[in-house]
């Protein structure tokens, strides 16, 4: 066994010793693709969702210097009939090449210094293992021998595959270097299914673009907005952690609250892992993206100065969903044309949902959305610290009954941000009092329609258990009185769906009608407070 070289099962026999969730289906959708055109499988997905633990599995599973039987023949991929003898046959049956890249950068001196390093050790660990072996000039070529000397070709397996492009940020010549280094190995139609039975790159980031290619293009990708077969792989589905909870005596209902919101392909629901996990282990509800290097980035990026950017921030911390287009980025961290290549990087980082179907984004939880909340009110562009102001603003005169303030703010929103065509419409009404009551988040949990006895509530703001503040219950009319639009809301019982919660309630009515001579809409406003 080796450093880079045949690393063994130590890792997974870890992860076994903990709380585990068997995702060994995976090997089968890498068994599929060896000895196959389809050899080159690459998956991207966010930080903490279980991109390590997938590279450990396939170690051990693959690496022919351990017997890895005991961590696998009770698991999904040894049971499944189907499959059992592809299981058997491809167990412990290769030398395993297995590059942690990130662990790679924190051992050279330079990024410079990255390929060289990688040439050098590897080669090491194949001399040790093969001392036959002569090397040649061109790396790939040492590995052709290594493999014809084994009687079997290699199994590689490359975590952090782009944490190269990363750190490397806009130094492009350490980049196409990189680049170059994994063409050489993967793009080569004499050497590449010589040298590899399969080969697996797991990341953050899709394949960095050459152009509007592709730089390695002979690879299948893989990611959560594309993820195909490997959905459930993503992260925890939904039944996963149903049973993680019914076995660790977790509370599922916040555990959904919390970190339910990802939507991958045809998998349904997927939780993140390190957060599941955590909040397992310590019995708590927070945000645990705080712990990671990625959650310092997101100011940065939602601070960019893109025509849209910060209205668009404010609309997805309201709960409004935001069309996105996809297909410009560049699969880097600097290389932004506009407001989409953001979004879309949000999308590969965690921080965002791709709804496919209508190509349109949102915060996925309550744990992400705190993540935006903060690093919105530490954005210092102008533009939104006046949103800031102004929605924070709006929640304190609703509070303190100022109809007036109210019902100008709401109009302002409504004649700004709504085109003429959508004015009446109910989703547009609903996305006019979502987006004005954007920085909810510090005391209010956002329901939209509530069940009542009679009809749904437009949208409820529930104070959090700390909140000083009253429960609002928002309607927003078209054509009626202010009067009318209270009267509503009592005769459709909203209240009686709140009849647990023991506190003061805040009916707000916000009708608006059309002058037929001036064409202005003009909002009013009634608030009348109850006690429950």
């Amino acid at each position: 066994m080796g450093t880079y070289l045949n690393p063994g099962n130590y890792a997974f026999t870890g992860i076994r010793n903990d709380i585990y969730v068997d995702k060994s289906g995976l090997i089968r959708l890498v068994n599929e693709t060896i000895e196959t055109p389809r050899r080159l499988t690459c998956v991207s997905r966010p930080r903490r969702f279980g991109k390590s633990f997938a590279a450990q599995m396939l170690c051990a599973y693959y690496d022919r210097c351990c017997d890895s039987s005991a961590l696998f023949d009770d698991l999904e991929i040894a049971a499944d009939p189907e499959y059992a003898d592809s299981y058997r046959k491809h167990l412990n049956q290769y030398d395993v090449i297995y590059l942690d890249m990130a662990a790679v950068i924190g051992a050279v001196d330079s990024m410079k210094d990255l390929v060289p390093f990688v040439v050098r050790n590897i080669t090491k660990d194949l001399v040790r293992a093969y001392p036959k072996l002569e090397t040649a000039e061109a790396f790939y070529d040492t590995l052709a021998d290594a493999a014809a000397l084994a009687g079997t070709k290699f199994v590689m397996i490359i975590d952090e595959w782009d944490a190269p492009i990363r750190e490397a940020g806009e130094d492009h010549q350490i980049q196409r270097k990189y680049l170059e280094f994994l063409r050489s190995l993967f793009k080569n139609s004499g050497v590449t299914a010589k040298i590899f039975a399969a080969v697996y790159m797991t990341g953050i980031l899709p394949i960095k673009k050459d152009g509007s290619q592709s730089a390695i293009s002979d690879f299948q990708e893989y990611t959560v907005i594309h993820p195909m077969g490997f959905a459930e792989y993503m992260g925890f589905t939904e039944e996963e952690v149903r049973g993680l909870c019914a076995e660790q005596n977790g509370d599922f209902p916040l555990m959904k609250q919390w970190y339910d919101g990802y939507s991958i392909g045809k998998a349904g629901s997927i939780y993140n892992p390190n957060s599941v996990i955590k909040a397992l282990r310590s019995k708590e509800f927070h945000s645990y993206w705080t712990e990671t290097s990625a959650s310092k980035s997101l100011m940065e990026y939602i601070s960019l100065d893109f025509e849209g950017l910060s209205k668009t921030i404010a609309e997805l911390l309201g709960g409004i969903e935001v069309l996105v287009d996809t297909n410009g980025f560049a699969n880097d961290l600097v290389t932004f044309r506009g407001r989409d290549d953001v979004l879309t990087l949000l999308i590969h980082l965690g921080y965002l949902v791709y709804a496919k179907e209508t190509k349109k984004v949102h915060i996925p939880n309550e744990e992400i959305r705190m993540e935006f909340a903060k690093s919105l009110r530490e954005d210092r562009r102008d533009e939104t610290i006046q949103r800031v102001r102004e929605s924070d603003q709006l929640i304190l005169d609703t509070v303190q009954g100022n109809a007036e303030a109210v019902a100008a703010r709401i109009e302002k929103i409504h004649q700004e941000e709504t085109a003429i065509l959508y004015y009446n419409d109910e989703q547009a009404l609903r996305s006019v009092i979502k987006l004005a009551y954007f920085s909810y988040r510090d005391h209010y949990i956002k329901f939209e329609e509530l069940p009542s006895g009679n009809g749904f509530a437009d949208i409820v703001y529930f104070p959090k258990k700390q909140s000083p503040l009253p429960l609002l219950v928002i309607e927003l009319k078209w054509n009626q009185s202010a009067g009318g639009a209270i009267t509503q809301i009592k005769e459709r019982n909203y209240p009686q769906a709140l009849s647990g919660y023991g506190g003061e309630i805040l009916l707000v009515g916000i009708p608006y009608d059309r002058n037929a001579k001036t064409e202005k809409r003009k909002h009013t406003c009634v608030i009348e407070k109850m006690i429950l």
